[in-house]
């Protein structure tokens, strides 16, 4: 029986086998204009021709508007501007040499400059045929680094460990009353909290197992008890080698882990399905670097097979590239064949 996109995703939720394999595309905003533009597609003509099975909505910031600096290509909620490609780098850490007091006194973000009045009915526009994304993004992690810097926050973890506990607990609040106001508003309407934060280099974790769990293990704890208040999964987006964190992401209830990427230190799929796959949804696996932007579509066809060979028996894997953004370079004909694989190959008997 062909189920809707929402029934299946959840049935992979559930660790259930579903009539195939889900598909997720992320992808970035150069490669998403240029795979409109070679295929003769709008944006939900797009999603439906990968098959794509989620929708993401999102509340609209309403606050003060700070001015750019000079270079600056985005700046964060907390006032930290940006430069570079993308979101860029942070180009100055106002937190570095901070005391307590003058941590609890920074100009944090007022969580009402979050306008959530319209996710509701957007997310009401699939008519519950998608699995819905929602609540913040909550890089409290990142956002950590940004305003202290890392090897400052490093070594702040040893020599004053109050101070940064102080940091990331206001971040951790600022994201955790922005996304109890979007489920206050639009619970009902959305199916997972998707947030994102990079614990992962390419050679292992960013910290130890000790810190993580000391300073944010609590913090992911918070927000995945938020999530399962309100009956949502909860799934984070988690780039890198960070195998030996995932003991602890199982043990505060984490539903999902984004976007496995193989190219990286204990991060085989066939290692982490047999170890962890009947408790964690493993969503991604499909190597993004050396794949999908240097193969042909007949190697990407091939290559997708096989790991759905893998990670599919007994359900809990959801099928898409090894990085949250398909990168520009990436040839759309590549993208095609992989999610076509996905639809051919990752259904259930």
């Amino acid at each position: 029986m062909r189920l809707t996109s929402r029934e299946r995703v959840l049935a992979t939720f559930d660790h259930a086998e579903p009539d195939r394999v889900p598909a997720w595309c992320g992808s970035s905003a150069e490669f998403w204009a240029k795979a409109k533009r070679q295929l003769g597609l709008d944006d939900e003509g797009l999603r439906i021709r990968f098959g794509d099975d989620f929708r993401r909505v999102w509340a609209k910031y309403t606050g003060p508007q700070v001015p750019l600096q000079p270079g600056a290509v985005y700046a964060t909620p907390f006032g930290i501007q940006r430069h570079g490609m993308g979101y860029g780098q942070p180009m100055s850490h106002p937190l570095a040499d901070a005391t307590i007091e003058q941590i609890h006194d920074y100009s944090w973000p007022d969580p009402d400059w979050m306008d959530v009045s319209a996710i509701r009915d957007e997310a009401l526009t699939y008519d519950r045929q998608y699995a819905v994304l929602g609540g913040d993004w909550s890089p409290f992690w990142h956002d950590a680094i940004d305003l202290l810097g890392m090897e400052n926050l490093l070594l702040r973890m040893y020599d004053e460990p109050d101070a940064v506990h102080a940091v990331i607990q206001h971040i951790v609040d600022y994201y955790a009353a922005v996304s109890e106001r979007i489920f206050e508003a639009a619970g009902d309407a959305i199916d997972i909290f998707f947030i994102g934060n990079d614990f992962g280099s390419q050679t292992g974790p960013l910290l130890g197992e000790d810190l993580f769990r000391q300073f944010c293990l609590p913090h992911l704890r918070r927000l995945v008890a938020l999530g399962h208040s309100y009956e949502l999964k909860v799934m984070m987006h988690c780039c890198g080698g960070f195998a030996p964190l995932i003991p602890a992401m199982i043990e505060i209830g984490l539903d999902g882990l984004h976007a496995v990427q193989p190219s990286c230190h204990g991060m085989d799929p066939a290692v982490l399905k047999k170890t962890y796959g009947r408790r964690m949804v493993f969503n991604g696996a499909i190597d993004s670097h050396h794949i999908l932007i240097n193969g042909t579509p007949e190697f990407v066809r091939r290559k997708t097979r096989e790991v759905l060979d893998i990670m599919k028996p007994g359900g809990g894997y959801i099928a898409g590239a090894s990085h949250d953004s398909i990168l520009e370079e990436t040839p759309v004909e590549n993208v095609v064949a992989m999610f076509d694989a996905i639809q051919e190959f990752g259904r259930y008997e």
